[in-house]
């Protein structure tokens, strides 16, 4: 039995680096042992906009990003037997699954064999599903069907293992839980049962610390002078080793910058953790307490100790709603006394809405005296006046309809020549907003699929 296969992750989310499952694939082509490759490019948010992409073009809604990634990548991963498993699909698996043999054509190279994973998409069945409560729902109240953009489960790994043991050269899925894409291969090549509990909390373990990318290997870590990173420029993605009975080595590939450390591996295992004693996945409960993580050598860091309890008897599904409309604008202002023309903007700009009676949600921020850490009323920056001479004045507005956000946000453009002096480089923009609910509902009133290309 192979007793150590090789998991390499080229993207955490949509948007990362398209550059970097390069390295990550030269580095897995060069080791002996069973290898995969996963992208990680989907989140709550994603597969809202994704749902959203779909419904103006029936041929999108997967991930846009997707040809970029693989097509310095493809040939190599199928010359090399390195294995692709992602949730690219997004709101249309078989879409992305469509791209990637148009990819694989436009290269020259054999149609590689490509499985499909469905099932997560609930929107149909909605009205009749049984469900939880989300939080905060009111008592009695009911989801309002006519705003419902989808619902998708958080499906677990059994799809992806269905594929692999299938024969399939790349695995495309919409909504799974992220770990999966790493338990799935460890399921298909170790054998793993469906119950043996502290293998799957391994395998979920592995997964976690993979799914975001370069985050576990110096991304969103360095901190100049209290964390360095080397050549952030060049971060290396992660691979993890993992081994038959569920230990895990950390590390990236050689030539490229990023560290992986005691301290970049603790970051990534405490990441949206709720309760280290019970992360739960729709294929195991990982128990994080006994986790022991170790230097081994530069860039190479061992994880052990994940313990595993019973799955859940639920999944969690996610239903993305439409959410009326967000609008925002800015303008700048520097030099000196630059904060008080900013302020009297702001104050303007405040007095522009009431005076047309606009029915929106407003918020005002004045970037570069105080922005991240105020609340929607400004009351921070109204106690923090200072001799700020670059700030940029931003306007977000909250409304039903379009119309409504895009006569809020022009009253920023009017600043330019109806506001204070010195103000320029003005923008805004509009977009539908989706807002998401959680709610739980049987494993049982669930099923997924698995298509072949």
């Amino acid at each position: 039995m192979t007793q150590t296969i090789g998991i390499g992750c080229g993207a955490g989310f949509s948007g990362d680096r398209t550059d970097a499952p390069i390295a990550v694939v030269n580095a897995l082509a060069a080791r002996t042992e069973p290898a995969f490759l996963i992208l990680e490019t989907l989140g709550e948010r994603t597969l809202a906009d994704a749902q959203m992409a779909r419904r103006r073009d029936p041929s999108a809604g997967f991930e846009p990003l997707l040809a970029e990634m693989l097509r310095p990548v493809l040939a190599d991963c199928l010359r090399h037997k390195i294995r692709i498993v992602s949730n690219c699909g997004a709101a249309n698996p078989k879409g992305a699954a469509h791209l990637i043999e148009d990819l694989a054509d436009e290269l020259g190279i054999a149609k590689p064999k490509v499985a499909v994973v469905l099932g997560d998409d609930l929107t149909a069945d909605l009205p009749t599903l049984p469900r939880s409560p989300w939080e905060g729902e009111p008592e009695g109240s009911t989801i309002p069907l006519d705003k419902v953009v989808a619902a998708n489960a958080y499906l677990g790994c059994q799809g992806i293992v269905d594929a692999l043991d299938g024969g399939a050269d790349i695995v495309v899925t919409g909504r799974v839980a992220d770990p999966g894409l790493a338990l799935g291969p460890l399921r298909h090549v170790f054998g793993w049962a469906a119950d043996d509990w502290d293998k799957l909390a391994s395998g979920i373990l592995a997964g976690h610390l993979l799914e975001c990318g370069a985050q576990v290997t110096g991304g969103y870590f360095a901190d100049p002078g209290l964390k360095d990173v080397p050549e952030p420029d060049n971060i290396g993605y992660p691979i993890a080793e993992i081994s038959a009975d569920g230990s895990i080595i950390i590390t990236k590939p050689n030539g490229t910058g990023g560290l992986v450390s005691e301290r970049t591996v603790k970051e990534q295992i405490l990441y949206e953790i709720h309760d280290p004693a019970a992360y739960i996945t729709p294929d195991a409960v990982l128990d994080l307490t006994e986790v022991a993580v170790k230097r081994i050598s530069e860039n190479r860091v061992a994880v052990t100790g994940a313990r595993g309890k019973p799955a859940t008897d639920s999944y969690k599904v996610t239903v993305s709603l439409v959410g009326g409309w967000l609008g925002e604008g800015e303008i700048s202002y520097a030099g000196p006394n630059a904060e008080a023309r900013a302020r009297l903007c702001a104050d303007t700009l405040r007095r522009r809405l009431s005076r047309r009676e606009l029915a929106v949600r407003s918020r005002i921020d004045l970037i570069g005296v105080s922005s991240i850490f105020d609340d929607d009323g400004g009351s921070l920056a109204a106690d923090s006046i200072g001799r700020a001479e670059d700030v940029r004045v931003r306007l977000a507005v909250d409304a039903p309809d379009q119309a409504t956000v895009e006569h809020a946000t022009q009253e920023v453009l009017a600043m330019l020549c109806a506001g204070p002096a010195g103000g320029g480089g003005a923008r805004r923009r509009h977009v539908e907003r989706i807002k998401t609910i959680s709610c739980l509902v049987p494993k049982s009133a669930v099923s997924h699929a698995v298509e072949w290309r």
